[in-house]
């Protein structure tokens, strides 16, 4: 069974236990928050290995590691085949730190997003950038509303409510 899937069978027990829920998120964002400790102090480094050698390595359960790896891969140069993972798979962890604020900024992952190590990697004016652009990204902008007796705009000429408003 590929880790994705322990991964999901792990987090789904917990649905219906409010509290061994919130236990196991609060666990596993601490020991989250001490890979990317450890990552972003030499952030230039490319790790690679076997997943079972990585979680090791960071002192992780290799299917808690599968689902870290499943949440910094769109941060990654070069993304890992994270459905198929198993714990023999070979992983390359080669970051792109302006996708990787990014993408905690959008996971309002604050307690990411906000360590220390980022002021020695990225400018405040960069991080302020990135924080700026991800939450524009989030913004609707919704167009003109078309009304029923205005013409159609697929350009038939005839009124919305008689053509594709129908």
């Amino acid at each position: 069974m590929s880790l994705m899937k322990q991964w999901e069978d792990m987090v789904s027990v917990f649905n219906n236990d409010a509290q061994a829920q919130q236990k196991f998120w609060t666990d596993y964002y601490l020991q989250e928050k001490a890979i990317y400790e450890k990552l972003l102090e030499n952030p230039t480094e490319v790790i690679s290995g076997t997943v079972q050698e990585l979680a090791d390595r960071f002192e992780m359960d290799v299917v808690l590691f599968g689902g870290f790896l499943d949440g910094i891969n769109e941060s990654l140069k070069e993304a890992n085949p994270v459905a198929e993972i198993e714990a023999d798979s070979q992983v390359k962890i080669d970051i792109d730190l302006e996708k990787l604020y990014y993408n905690m900024v959008a996971a309002k992952a604050e307690w990411l997003y906000e360590l220390p190590q980022w002021n020695d990697l990225l400018s405040e004016e960069k991080r302020k950038e990135l924080y700026k652009a991800q939450k524009r990204s989030m913004i609707v902008v919704k167009g003109k509303k078309i009304g029923r007796n205005d013409p159609c705009p697929c350009g038939s000429g005839k009124k919305y409510k008689f053509c594709c408003g129908k």
